[in-house]
Parts: C-alpha cells; structure tokens; sequence
C-alpha cells in the first residue's frame, strides 16, 4: 500500500503546485481569474493579495508531501510518514471546507466549487486511506 500512498501524495502535491502557479503567479490573466476561479476581472484587484498568500499556502504543502515522501521512501519513515500523513489530512480537510463553501454559495454559484473541492480533496484522502490499511 505503501506505493499507493506516495502516488496519490504526489498527485496532490502536484495539483496543489499547479494551483500555486495559477494563484500567485498568473491570477490576472483573464483565463485564470474568469474561467477557473469564476473571478470577474473587476474583482481581481480586491482578492490578488489573497489569491497570491493562498497560492503560497498551497505551495508550502507541495513541499511538505514531497519532502515527506523523499524521507519515507528515503528510509526515514517516521518522518515521512508523519509529514504525509499532516500534509494530506490538511488537503483533505481543505477540500471538505471548499465543500462546505460551494455548498453555502460563498463567492459564486452552488456547483461551481466542486470540480475544485474534489480536486484538492480526493488525492489526498485516497492517500490517508491507503496509508491506514
């Protein structure tokens, strides 16, 4: 199981990278901001700081599953499996929030969030799973 838990890390922190690039570095493109984030571009200038601060959050945890995978796979399990098992439970739980949020229609309509809550929830939660069998 042990491979399957570091497959859907991975996974996670990649697309927590990806949504990194996309809210620190390119939220004002128009194709950012409109057609992934539902942002209108009048709006852009109220929510950059917090697109750019959320951006690094989503980095930081990338960083903290993959070096978390390179210490276990590295032979240094305790460690690894700690920052896994910590980065992973936070995505996961992050994702029930985004649930949560499109559910109470905060900041766009509801069924606009899911693709997102999914996306930042199910890796991870694959990974916890397969880490507690």
């Amino acid at each position: 199981m042990t491979p399957l838990v570091w497959v859907f890390a991975l996974l996670a922190a990649g697309l927590h990278i990806l949504v990194f690039v996309w809210e620190a570095l390119a939220f004002q493109r128009p194709a950012v901001h409109q057609r992934i984030f539902f942002t209108p571009t009048a709006d852009v200038p109220a929510v950059r700081l917090w697109a750019f601060g959320v951006g690094f959050y989503n980095l930081f945890l990338a960083c903290g599953t993959i070096a978390g995978v390179v210490a276990w796979s590295g032979g240094n399990e305790t460690v690894g499996r700690a920052l896994v098992i910590y980065t992973c439970l936070f995505m996961a739980l992050s994702g029930l929030v985004l649930f949560i949020a499109d559910r109470m229609e905060l900041g766009r309509a509801r069924g606009k969030g899911i693709g997102g809550a999914l996306a930042q929830g199910v890796p991870p939660l694959i990974a916890l799973l397969a880490a507690a069998l």
